[in-house]
């Protein structure tokens, strides 16, 4: 077990406070695609659906590739036949809805890079014919699976981490499919799973990050660890105490006095 960084876990735990400070303006965020392994051809996977919940209201939002097909009144049976439209209908209207709620904070899970993250969904828009209007910006992005490994060490949970923090922490799993479970829903054709999945991601994800953020989130990281030790722990609080450095400048200076004064 590695302990965390003192100074890395303030920066942390301080993000992590701001956010649910501003909990009105943060939605949590996550989404559901096609697997990004092996695939050879170099092709981007394809998204199937995406959610957002406000963090402080738990309101959800959603945007998915059956409920457009659903709409257009278009058959279960022909919608691989009319993918490409059905995804860029459905990602057009989550970048509206990003640009209805400019300034906004997202809370996400591993969402960082081209495969899988809002560059992907960007990647994705351009491949179907069309440029988002609207960017969310990169100090806008709170990674919550990297602010646990700055709060906690980077072994504070077994792989894979979101799974094993839900028994941990005894989080029902319903309608949650890991990585494997949502590539196979995918080829089956089972959208609505996969859509019910990324729902119950970002109430997930909003539960572990309200449990760290009340520090009464369950990991394997032990109390010791988590303060490094009393040593540092006494450390940073002489360091960061006001009123400890005060007392003990001014016991320094009646010592210095005192001692000034037995040589007299």
């Amino acid at each position: 077990m590695t302990a965390p960084n003192p100074a890395r876990q303030r920066v942390a735990l301080s993000a992590l406070d701001r956010l649910f400070a501003d909990a009105a303006n943060v939605w949590v965020i996550h989404y559901s695609c096609e697997s990004f392994y092996d695939r050879v051809e170099g092709r981007s996977p394809r998204i199937t659906s995406v959610a957002l919940r406000k963090l402080d209201s738990a309101q959800t939002v959603s945007f998915s590739i059956h409920q457009v097909a659903e709409r257009r009144r278009i058959p279960f049976n022909q919608i691989e036949q009319h993918y490409d439209d059905l995804e860029k209908e459905m990602l057009a209207a989550f970048f509206v809805h990003l640009g209805s709620h400019r300034g906004m904070k997202y809370l996400h899970w591993n969402m960082r890079d081209v495969n899988y993250g809002f560059q992907a969904i960007e990647h994705r828009f351009r491949v179907l014919g069309e440029d988002p209007a609207y960017f969310v910006e990169d100090d806008k992005k709170y990674d919550l699976s990297r602010l646990l490994i700055d709060i906690y060490g980077v072994g504070y949970i077994d792989h894979p981490r979101m799974e094993k923090l839900l028994a941990k922490n005894h989080i029902a799993p319903r309608d949650f499919l890991n990585g494997a479970e949502e590539a196979k829903a995918f080829e089956e054709r089972n959208f609505a799973a996969l859509h019910q999945s990324t729902l119950r991601k970002v109430d997930v994800i909003a539960n572990i990050a309200g449990r760290a953020h009340d520090r009464n989130l369950k990991t394997n990281t032990t109390w010791w660890e988590m303060h490094g030790g009393r040593v540092r722990t006494a450390l940073i609080w002489m360091a960061e105490n006001r009123t400890f450095q005060v007392v003990a400048g001014l016991a320094s200076i009646v010592g210095l006095v005192l001692a000034v004064w037995a040589l007299a």
